[in-house]
């Protein structure tokens, strides 16, 4: 079963829009991940360690609201209209890689798909028509 989620990217205020969103929605994060809790802390610069690396709200039914602080470059071009990715979760790898494929047909892979250190088989990409995708796949999560 695919899933389909919206991914915010913000400029340093990912908390606090994600505390407006829960304040809106209701409910409680399901996952508050800064950069000084992952193996990525020793390549990030202290003034962002304790941003956002993922957050995640549930919203209404199986739908998950997530965002990041974006830091670095990926910060400098960040504006509103290229702030966000739609999110694709799939139950299986081949499903993953096959979604993967077909958005990245005539499109842009921006990281192929492969493990990652937080557990998922991940991978980006801009499709054919500028839209950003994220695709994965991971064994442990089960939707709410």
């Amino acid at each position: 079963m695919i899933t389909v989620n919206p991914y915010l990217h913000f400029p340093g205020h990912t908390e606090e829009a994600f505390n407006f969103y829960k304040s809106v929605f209701g409910g409680d994060f399901v996952m508050i991940q800064r950069y000084k809790d992952t193996p990525e802390k020793d390549r990030t610069p202290a003034e962002d360690q304790d941003k956002i690396m993922h957050m995640a709200l549930p919203i209404g039914s199986g739908s998950i609201l997530m965002g990041t602080d974006a830091i670095g470059q990926r910060a400098d071009h960040l504006q509103a209209g290229n702030n966000f990715y739609l999110a694709v979760g799939s139950s299986t790898k081949e499903e993953a890689d096959q979604v993967y494929t077909g958005l990245s047909a005539g499109g842009k892979a921006t990281m192929p798909m492969e493990k990652t250190f937080w557990g998922a088989y991940f991978g980006m990409l801009i499709d054919k028509f500028g839209i950003k995708w994220m695709v994965s796949f991971d064994e442990n999560f089960k939707p709410q």
